[in-house]
């Protein structure tokens, strides 16, 4: 697939998908003091009746969105990546274990949110999100894919969790007519090993797989945007027809995607796996491409990984 030229923010696209979804009166928007930052805002600029604003309460803005889940509504509720985890206990009891559809949205995840240090980059967020049963768990790469996931929520029976990210990349789409929760999109098709990526790193991996090209190594690129429940009929094939694995994500290689599929590799099949991700350590404050570099989310960490990966088979 060839990917356009300009690039978007998946928060944009989060903030465009609850307007494409808008007209069904069920949809209601909860926010925490950041939807200038998470982009619900254009919601409930739209539609400030069907918007509910909690302040700084996190905790009570999920338990809030579970009690409009009960009453018949859609709550689509939305902070910072780090900051939905304060509420871990009330997303746990009061939205997964009654099955609730409330759709949460942790934006500014990872390390690639950059000059706001360790603090607000959330590492560990769709491993804490994986745990809960009935949480789907998304991480869409760019503008155009959380746009068409956000709008796909809508008729998700059960709680999700979606991370967006700050900062613009390469767009992967042109639209997101072959985009669908739980199956990954094949982005480039290769015979020696298969990449899996989500979030900022689909790009980075696309960038890889064109540079282990030259070394005629032929990589296949999947965009796993949805990590649970991850798409283990792709993964099955892909297996088969590449024999060797790297995943690649901005977020730690413990309990996050590298760990779903290490998950299914282990009971399955004994296909090689190597992991690029962050190193079982918290973040810096520094540039975006900085920090990434320093972590080894890179091109350069992809290309070591797969020679890693191929290696083994």
């Amino acid at each position: 697939m060839s990917a356009p030229t300009s690039g978007g923010a998946s928060r944009d696209g989060y903030g465009k998908g609850l307007l494409r979804i808008a007209e069904d009166p069920r949809v209601v928007v909860l926010e925490a003091d950041l939807g200038k930052s998470t982009k619900s805002c254009h919601f409930r600029d739209e539609y400030p009746d069907r918007t509910v604003s909690l302040g700084i309460a996190e905790q009570n803005m999920m338990l809030v969105a579970a009690g409009m889940a009960s009453s018949g509504k859609i709550p689509f509720a939305s902070t910072f990546a780090i900051f939905t985890e304060r509420a871990f206990e009330q997303v746990r009891n009061g939205i997964a274990r009654p099955g609730l559809p409330v759709h949460i949205c942790g934006s500014h995840g990872g390390i690639h949110t950059g000059t706001d240090g360790s603090s607000a980059q959330s590492i560990e967020d769709l491993a804490v999100y994986r745990t809960i049963p009935k949480m789907t768990v998304i991480h869409p790469c760019d503008d155009i894919s959380a746009e068409e996931l956000t709008a796909q929520l809508l008729d998700l029976n059960g709680p999700s969790y979606m991370r967006t990210a700050r900062n613009k990349v390469p767009r992967m789409y042109e639209d997101g007519s072959n985009l669908r929760i739980g199956s990954g999109s094949v982005l480039r098709e290769g015979g020696d090993l298969a990449i899996i990526s989500c979030g900022v790193m689909v790009g980075v991996a696309i960038s890889a797989a064109e540079t282990l090209s030259n070394e005629g190594i032929s990589c296949t690129v999947v965009d796993m945007h949805t990590i649970k429940p991850i798409d283990v009929e792709l993964i099955a094939e892909l297996s088969e027809s590449c024999g060797a694995f790297v995943t690649a994500e901005d977020h730690s290689v413990i309990g996050g995607l590298g760990g779903a599929l290490a998950e299914w590799l282990s009971t399955n099949t004994s296909t090689p796996l190597e992991m690029v991700g962050v190193r079982d350590s918290f973040g810096q404050s520094g540039g975006s491409s900085e920090l990434m570099d320093l972590m080894g989310l890179n091109e350069a960490g992809i290309c070591e990984a797969a020679r890693r990966a191929i290696s083994r088979k």
